[in-house]
C-alpha cells in the first residue's frame, strides 16, 4: 500500500474487513446500525480531487458496496455520504437506516453511542460474505 495508513480514529472506530480493488472496507464497531465505510487508498482528500479512473472506480465500489448492503440489511433507506470534517482521509460511509434504529430519523454521525458491538464471529461472517459476493481480499491479520 506504499505508505498508506489508515486514519487513527478511523482504526480505532471499525473492524478492518478487507480490501477491493481500489479501498479497504471498514465495518464501524458499533452494532446499532449496519454502518460500512470505503476508505481509498488514494492520495486525496476529496473525491472530485481522483482522476478520472479512480474515480470511476470508487463509484463503482460505492454502487457494489450499496447494493450488498441494501441485500444484507434491507434497509427502510439508505444513506451514503462523505463527511470528512473530523477525518479528513477521503473515506465514504454506506449506512442501512431503519425506522426503529436509535438515531432514526436523524443522522447517525456523533450521535451513535450504544453498547453493542459485534462478536467476532459475525465480523468474519460479514468479511466471508463480503469475499464470496464482492471479491473482498482478506488482508493478513485482517
Amino acid at each position: 500500500m506504499n505508505g498508506f495508513e489508515l486514519h487513527p480514529r478511523l482504526a480505532a472506530d471499525t473492524h478492518r474487513l478487507g480490501r477491493l480493488d481500489l479501498s479497504l472496507v471498514l465495518l464501524h464497531r458499533d452494532a446499532g446500525v449496519p454502518w460500512y465505510l470505503l476508505v481509498p487508498i488514494v492520495d486525496a482528500a476529496e473525491s472530485i480531487d481522483l482522476p478520472r479512473g479512480e474515480r470511476d472506480r470508487l463509484h463503482t465500489e460505492i454502487h457494489h458496496l450499496g447494493k450488498f448492503v441494501r441485500e444484507e440489511h434491507n434497509p427502510d433507506r439508505l444513506n451514503i455520504a462523505t463527511i470528512g470534517n473530523q477525518v479528513p482521509q477521503l473515506h465514504v460511509h454506506i449506512i442501512a437506516r431503519h425506522e426503529h434504529d436509535p438515531c432514526w430519523p436523524g443522522v447517525v454521525w456523533g450521535r451513535l453511542a450504544t453498547e453493542q458491538r459485534y462478536k467476532d464471529a459475525d465480523v468474519d461472517a460479514r468479511r466471508a460474505a463480503l469475499a464470496e459476493r464482492l471479491g473482498l481480499r482478506v488482508e493478513a491479520g485482517g
